[in-house]
């Protein structure tokens, strides 16, 4: 288990998991803002980049009140991707996640776990800068983080292929300022 705080936890991927990282995301309400509708997965794809990947992405399975109801995972940003986002030396998690259980969306649910999310990797991974990058268009998404303290920081131009056309998006960043001294 990464952790637990009152009926939100997150415990690490499980092999167990695949089939509801399946069912989430061939979900069309899920892939309008995840991977894309034009993009649903299916067991075989699940495995091969959930549970095959050679980085450093620590996968999670998000728990409410002992139901399965999303995923999220967290990764130290890579040098390369720390010059397109314009940083220099800071240790800067990225993090990137979903309610795959639509009866869950709109319910405070996604600002708790990502707040929790931004607490565990300050707290305990000592990040400087938690970073997001939502596509513009995903205002939900974007309010969530704006309520969890992260910060518009500019846009990233076509940043990401969805429904067959590449995508601006926001980078957005929650500054550690105990840390950093801001």
């Amino acid at each position: 288990m990464v952790f637990q705080i009152g009926p939100l936890r997150i415990r690490k991927l499980e092999e167990k998991d695949n089939v509801v990282l399946a069912r989430w995301l061939s979900d069309p309400a899920v892939l309008e803002y995840y991977e894309g509708r034009d993009n649903p997965f299916n067991l075989e794809k699940v495995n091969e980049i959930f549970y095959s990947a050679d980085d450093d992405e620590v996968r999670c399975m998000v728990e409410f009140d002992g139901v399965m109801i999303g995923y999220i995972q967290f990764y130290l940003i890579d040098d390369e991707t720390k010059k397109v986002y314009g940083y220099a030396d800071d240790n800067i998690y990225g993090t990137d996640q979903f309610i795959g259980e639509v009866d869950y969306w709109n319910k405070g649910i996604g600002t708790l776990l990502v707040t929790l999310m931004v607490n565990y990797l300050t707290d305990h991974k000592n990040a400087d800068r938690v970073v997001l990058d939502p596509q513009i268009r995903n205002k939900r998404a974007i309010r969530c983080y704006e309520k969890c303290g992260f910060k518009k920081v500019k846009i990233l131009s076509k940043r990401e292929l969805h429904e067959g056309e590449y995508q601006d998006c926001w980078l957005m960043e929650y500054k550690n300022d105990l840390v950093l001294g801001h």
